[in-house]
């Protein structure tokens, strides 16, 4: 698997569905279950399916998708995102946006609620490519793991906008013991899309130059990308932290 470069719009899209992913998304998520997470689909991230009706909010390229599985007539519909306000799609999906609605404490700020919204549909998709990419190694993570370990199963957080395992580290079952193990879409500690590893503790064994950002260690998409096997390099990279202690 191999990734493509990104294009001079990413970083601005990126942030048009970091808000949408927070206000909108996961906001109609919270509503319905009390959990915030939400998970990388074809195309770009949603919601899991809940309710009676077996609901699922979806971001496809550039629309915005209401899937109802449950009920006598189970359908989609689907609406453009670029030309649409975050209060027109938070309509879309059933939710108001003026109550308070945190994700933590780095939660986007919720502006410009009635402006036109600018999206490119091919960010998107290379967004849900990244995801996708990051979810792969994160399976091959927890397929490595011993039991002991207990890695938690992939989730996207609005919050970071990142998806993300947690895993032990080496043996005993010291509950501190563990590692954030993910990818983040690109934010303002690097810009562009990276993997990370992030030791629990402030223990960094081996080479330190694998140990290159202040909570761990990363690697950047344009490494990713240069690579002739994106998943293999990224599964390198995981593994190369991890089995470091």
């Amino acid at each position: 698997m191999t990734l493509v470069p990104l294009a001079d719009s990413f970083a601005e899209s990126r942030d048009t569905l970091y808000r949408l992913a927070t206000h909108v998304v996961a906001r109609a998520h919270h509503a319905a279950t009390g959990r915030i997470w939400l998970q990388p689909t074809p195309g770009g991230f949603g919601t899991p399916d809940h309710g009676a009706d077996q609901t699922r909010i979806r971001i496809s390229g550039g629309l915005l998708v209401v899937d109802v599985g449950g009920g006598d007539r189970p359908g989609s519909r689907a609406t453009p995102i670029a030309g649409s306000s975050l209060t027109e799609l938070a309509g879309f999906v059933g939710v108001e946006l003026t109550p308070d609605f945190s994700v933590g404490t780095d939660t986007p700020p919720i502006v410009d609620l009635d402006r036109p919204l600018t999206l490119v549909d091919d960010d998107v998709r290379a967004l849900g490519a990244w995801y996708g990419l990051t979810n792969q190694m994160l399976d091959e993570i927890t397929a490595r793991a011993p039991a002991s370990a207990g890695p938690t199963f992939a989730r996207l957080w609005p919050e970071h906008f990142d998806t993300a395992i947690d895993v032990g580290l080496g043996p005993g079952d010291d509950p501190a013991r563990r590692a954030n193990v993910g990818g983040s879409p690109g934010d303002g500690f690097l810009a562009e899309p990276y993997l990370y590893v992030g030791p629990w503790t402030s223990e960094r064994p081996g080479d330190d130059g694998y140990w290159n950002a202040p909570f761990g260690a990363v690697l950047g998409y344009a490494d990713l990308a240069a690579a002739s096997d994106s998943l293999a390099t990224a599964v390198a990279f995981a593994t190369s932290g991890l089995d470091r202690f």
